[in-house]
């Protein structure tokens, strides 16, 4: 890791615990998020996740998400326990159960589940926003709900929100282009003026997704924009 790369969050406007990485066994790469790559390691007799920058580009994200996650305490919502500086990375809650992502769209067999399960998950993660856009003195806009940011443990019964990368604070106008297509509301992509709707409109899209367990515009299928265009356009819209 570079010097640039540890000196950037020497002295954040964050209050954090800082880890000795030392103190840190890594055990297996399980994926990537928002920024860098995502490992499951041991600490302190413990799973836990930790997430490394690979790059100068992905500091910004990385501000962002240790800010967030520094100001949130909630059930469904993944917890911090802190971040080391050399190298840099987050240390956080381990999700044993994986995304719902791979729940719903994962490798075969798929695992069956519920209504009662799906409701259940999407209430979870209705809590969770609810809590984010309810927080004081600034409420927070997760900005990339969808079920790879979704974390499952407990078995599969407790649902947890990952990935805050994109959060932000909630203004009176923002336009930043954050999120994935198929779960983004039209006012993101549009660049028009968006507030904490833009949550509630990719909530119901999962809601969509856990019901049908289909993955939402499919059949559009090719590039991103393409699903954009078609929102957009007011042609084509998710339908149980």
């Amino acid at each position: 890791m570079s010097a640039s790369s540890t000196d950037m969050i020497e002295t954040p406007p964050v209050n954090f615990e800082e880890i000795d990485y030392s103190e840190i066994d890594v055990e297996e790469v399980v994926g990537r998020g928002a920024f860098g790559v995502v490992c499951k390691a041991k600490w302190r007799a413990k799973d836990v996740a930790i997430k490394q920058i690979e790059s100068e580009s992905e500091r910004k994200a990385f501000i962002v998400e240790l800010r967030q996650l520094s100001r949130v305490n909630h059930p469904n919502i993944v917890k911090l326990y802190g971040a080391c500086l050399n190298p840099v990375c987050l240390v956080m809650e381990y999700a044993e159960g994986g995304s719902l992502y791979n729940v719903l769209h994962g490798a075969e067999p798929l695992p069956y589940y519920t209504a009662a399960h799906a409701m259940s998950w999407c209430l979870q993660c209705a809590q969770g926003v609810a809590y984010l856009h309810g927080m004081k003195p600034k409420a927070l806009i997760h900005r990339d709900l969808k079920p790879p940011n979704l974390l499952l443990v407990a078995g599969g019964t407790v649902l947890k929100i990952c990935d805050f990368g994109t959060a932000c604070d909630i203004q009176t106008h923002m336009t930043n282009n954050k999120g994935s297509a198929a779960w983004m509301a039209p006012e993101v992509f549009e660049g028009s003026n968006y507030s904490e709707k833009c949550d509630v409109f990719s909530w119901g899209i999962i809601l969509w997704e856990v019901i049908t367990r289909r993955k939402p515009f499919d059949e559009i299928g090719g590039p991103a924009f393409r699903i954009m265009w078609a929102v957009h356009n007011g042609k084509v819209w998710v339908a149980v």
